[in-house]
């Protein structure tokens, strides 16, 4: 049993942080949310109404309810009894950008309960425009509204090449390698999939450009490594990508993971697992676009699958999550930090460089970054 001076002492180790703010992108909960859960993302995008419709059809399938808000609350709900088990004492919170419980109603909450200095966990594992500066972008326009009352707020860096993540997805693949018959899954083909983007936001995404296909490159081959260690086969793996919208002329990144399953049955590939990397939870993108679309595209092409399950609440991301939390802890106590990582490209930046995954639409005020716009109470000199 921990005695108060345990809690007292392990509760030092994450100050100067007040409290945990799980940062997530938010799904409707029921039928009639999807059309306002839609118009939500895409505000500002001139998406056509039809469009919205075809996109609702998929969130209508599952009975208007996206699986992303119930694996949000058990993410909440593991890093809470994690936290009390390891005697940090600190509240978990959790806001969406476009859904209920919204960032700027949390931010609010959180100032009420007097929370003055909080770190954030973004739900989105790579640099990316959509996958951070939006982010960061959604938080400094919730923090104004809330104004000077609203808590400051660090981002803890994308958990891409932490080595819970990693061997979080490699226990997920070895798992779907599980429900393939044996001599297939000994030649079966590892498809890490993750959510396309535009190439120009690829090609400016991190400090320098070409993070976020970079990133996913190292966690695929990481993944891949353990697995083959582990099962004792050498595995082949592709990254492929899904659920490519926008305007028919403007390039994204491919193939299309339903455009290479055709490609590897051509080639005589006997079976493939599907594994999301690029999604730490089941998004509609993982329900409809694998575990419907792709599914349907191998069984037509003869192809055994099987999809791999995001890390969601599995232990070692659960654990990664917490390291991060008390590494960034330590690192803004001044103390010297070794932050674990598998390796190259190395961990994202803390504070993200001005240059960092630009808006191509124009600037914004984003915060956690070399450029985030003062606090609001900075004018009563706190």
């Amino acid at each position: 049993m921990s005695s108060s001076r345990d809690v007292e002492v392990n509760g030092s180790r994450v100050a100067p942080y007040d409290a945990l703010l799980v940062v997530s992108f938010g799904g409707p909960e029921g039928q009639d949310d999807v059309i306002p859960f839609l118009e939500n993302v895409t505000r500002g995008k001139d998406v056509p109404r039809e469009r919205l419709e075809e996109v609702g059809e998929h969130y209508r399938a599952f009975g208007g309810k996206s699986p992303i808000n119930d694996q949000n609350r058990a993410l909440v709900a593991n890093l809470e009894h994690e936290l009390a088990e390891a005697g940090l004492s600190i509240p978990v919170y959790w806001g969406n950008r476009n859904w209920h419980p919204y960032l700027v109603d949390e931010i609010a909450r959180m100032a009420a309960d007097g929370m003055g200095r909080v770190a954030a966990f973004i739900t989105s594992a790579y640099d990316s425009y959509s996958g951070c500066r939006q982010y960061r972008e959604n938080l400094a326009d919730a923090v104004a509204e809330v104004g000077p009352g609203a808590p400051v707020i660090d981002r803890l860096r994308h958990c891409f090449d932490h080595p819970g993540f990693i061997s979080a997805n490699a226990d997920s693949v070895v798992g779907a390698l599980g429900e393939l018959s044996g001599e297939v899954a000994q030649r079966a083909r590892l498809v890490f999939v993750t959510h396309s983007i535009p190439v120009g936001m690829s090609e400016t995404s991190g400090p320098n450009g070409g993070s976020y296909v970079a990133q996913h490159e190292a966690v695929a081959q990481a993944v891949t490594e353990q697995v083959s260690q582990r099962r004792g086969v050498r595995y082949e793996y592709d990254l492929v990508y899904c659920s490519r919208s926008g305007p028919p002329d403007m390039p994204w990144l491919e193939p299309d993971v339903n455009d290479h399953l055709e490609a590897l049955a051509a080639r005589g590939v006997p079976a493939v697992v599907m594994a999301p990397i690029g999604f730490l939870s089941d998004h509609m993108e993982v329900a409809y676009d694998l575990d419907t679309e792709a599914m349907e595209t191998a069984a037509k092409l003869g192809l055994q699958a099987a999809r791999a399950a995001t890390v969601g609440t599995h232990p070692d991301f659960v654990a990664a999550v917490i390291d991060l939390l008390l590494e960034r802890a330590a690192a803004e106590r001044g103390e010297a930090v070794t932050r674990s990582s598998i390796g190259a490209p190395g961990p994202a930046a803390d504070v993200c460089p001005a240059t960092c995954c630009p808006n191509l639409r124009g600037p914004r005020p984003a915060l956690c970054g070399a450029d985030a716009p003062p606090h609001p109470n900075a004018a009563d000199g706190q």
